[in-house]
């Protein structure tokens, strides 16, 4: 049944002949997380799963130290009445603690819905309201904010929230330390947690996960990034967050048996002494992130030899940073593109170096259906193709991408075609390989005056200026052409470049005339989201103020 014909449901269910299919292919496999967890644990009992740091000491947990805090866990929470399908706001710094938790939520039957630390009441007012949570799981203080306290405020306003936990209280601690009980395993094909939908505008859909296809998802991802027990991944990024979560994340690396490193601050300071000191061999971050290590790397005196490779996602990698990545950071570049709705495409680490540095990879599964479409037409189907090697709108259906939101059925009409395919809103070419091209987003693609800009494309060349670290495009109004273009620039350290001499940059890299920013605003630092990512909402809201001033 498609989204359309059951519009305002918890979890719109793949078609029955498509179901078959995955199982007898083998993608789902009846595994739960908690099964997971118990599976390993029996394996690699006495190896590190975790390594994280949290009031200033520092945390080692076993497999086996991992799966009993676990049991535990999911024995508080059903002590205190929360079960089998209950939805638990999961609102946790990276620290040892998130590991235990999720997998005793999961045990208990509860679904988490993953919050990042960078949310503040709003955005948990709403995650609480539309899952209809019944508890808020997270710290007292973190980084100088008061989360229990924000918690509480919360819980006040939202009728179904029963319980406000905090790590680090007596109460948590009692949680904590419940004799373990036997706990039915949810079915793996049942929603196992709310992840959240993209978020750079607007307030996020929850996103509905089952055990079986994200599972299958993370296996892949392992497999592919050639994760193995001896394996270090260092989550830079906020782990509730679904790349570091399962690209491969900390969860790939525990399907391997791998060791786990909870990154507290994605600095390059703090990485580059963790990357260090664990022999971390595999991390991923987004690009932003990414220019700031490489920029760090020329001057540090740690030993980064251990890090065999660096993904980098969660926005498009632009082929200028690609290229430095490598050579600064003595590792081998993975690019990774996807979305929590489910789609994930890697480039491969056998990849050739020009597929590396000019693609974001292609799909993990034979069974990703690739569709691209019409770019001009925000109603195209499956059908409306473009012609091959040419941009267009990307759809995907597959095991792994959800086929509706949670409680959105007039959002789902939009956002799914009516055979099920999603609606990305990515601009993508597909090469002859497979290999998926990111060009942009259609939402941030810029009309001026009726040529279409790529904000991407502009930003690649900006930020190939030897002075520019990081460069982000966005749309100003005007009142002849629609809509201009300006880019806000951060300078390389000791580096400023005028307005003049960037607009005079581009130009001369041979692109159309119409293409060359009209506004250039150099710019300390970026507003980001909560993953890091740049945040062009908050670049187009300081734009509308300044328009307001003149």
């Amino acid at each position: 049944m498609t989204a359309a014909a059951q519009p305002d449901v918890d979890h719109v269910p793949w078609p029955p002949e498509l179901a078959a299919h995955y199982r007898a292919a083998g993608y789902w496999r009846g595994q739960t997380f908690g099964a997971l967890l118990t599976s390993v644990a029996d394996a690699y009992a006495g190896r590190t799963a975790v390594v994280g740091e949290w009031e200033g000491e520092t945390h080692r947990w076993s497999y086996a130290e991992l799966d009993e805090r676990a049991h535990r866990i999911a024995a508080g929470l059903r002590a205190l009445g929360i079960g089998k399908g209950d939805r638990i706001v999961l609102q946790l710094p990276n620290i040892p603690e998130f590991m235990s938790i999720v997998f005793g939520i999961w045990r208990a039957g509860g679904w988490p819905v993953f919050a990042l630390p960078a949310h503040r009441a709003a955005e948990l007012r709403h995650f609480a309201t539309q899952s209809e949570a019944v508890a808020i799981l997270t710290v007292q203080r973190h980084g100088g904010h008061d989360y229990a306290g924000t918690a509480r405020e919360v819980a006040a306003e939202v009728p179904s929230l029963r319980h406000v936990l905090a790590v680090g209280t007596a109460e948590f601690a009692e949680l904590a330390a419940t004799q373990p009980v036997e706990l039915p395993d949810p079915d793996p094909s049942e929603v196992a947690f709310l992840q959240l939908s993209g978020g750079t505008t607007g307030l996020p859909k929850l996103i509905p996960r089952t055990h079986d296809d994200y599972l299958y998802s993370v296996r892949e991802s392992a497999r592919i990034c050639a994760l193995r027990p001896e394996s270090v991944y260092l989550a830079a990024l906020p782990v509730a967050h679904n790349y570091p979560l399962s690209s491969p994340g900390v969860l790939g690396a525990l399907h391997a048996g791998a060791t786990n490193v909870l990154c507290p601050r994605p600095d390059a300071d703090t990485a580059f002494r963790l990357i260090e000191s664990e022999r971390v061999t595999i991390t991923g971050v987004v690009p932003p992130l990414a220019a700031a290590w490489v920029q760090a790397a020329g001057r540090t005196e740690r030993d980064l030899s251990s890090l065999a490779v660096m993904l980098v996602g969660g926005a498009k990698c632009g082929r200028e940073l690609a290229a430095r990545i490598g050579p600064a950071l003595g590792c081998q570049l993975q690019q990774v593109f996807g979305m929590a709705e489910g789609l994930v495409c890697y480039t491969r680490l056998d990849d050739p170096e020009d597929t590396v540095l000019g693609t974001q990879g292609r799909p993990i599964s034979r069974d990703d259906e690739i569709r691209i479409v019409n770019p001009d037409n925000p109603a195209a189907d499956s059908t409306d193709l473009v012609a091959p090697g040419e941009v267009g709108a990307l759809l995907t259906r597959g095991p792994y991408t959800i086929r509706g939101y949670y409680h959105a059925g007039e959002h789902n009409a939009t956002a799914f075609t009516s055979d099920g395919f999603y609606r990305s809103g990515d601009l993508v070419r597909r090469h002859p390989s497979g290999h998926l091209e990111v060009v942009g987003r259609a939402k941030e693609q810029i009309n001026r005056g009726g040529e279409k800009v790529a904000a991407e494309e502009i930003e690649n060349h900006l930020i190939a200026h030897p002075g520019v670290l990081d460069a982000a495009v966005v749309a100003v109004a005007d009142e002849y052409l629609g809509e201009r273009t300006c880019a806000y620039v951060v300078p390389n350290a000791g580096k400023q470049p005028t307005d003049v001499e960037l607009r005079r940059f581009v130009r001369e890299r041979g692109v159309a005339s119409y293409k060359v920013p009209d506004l250039v605003q150099v710019v300390s630092e970026f507003p980001v989201t909560g993953v890091g990512k740049t945040s062009k909402r908050e670049l187009r809201a300081a734009l509308t103020a300044l328009a307001k001033d003149r």
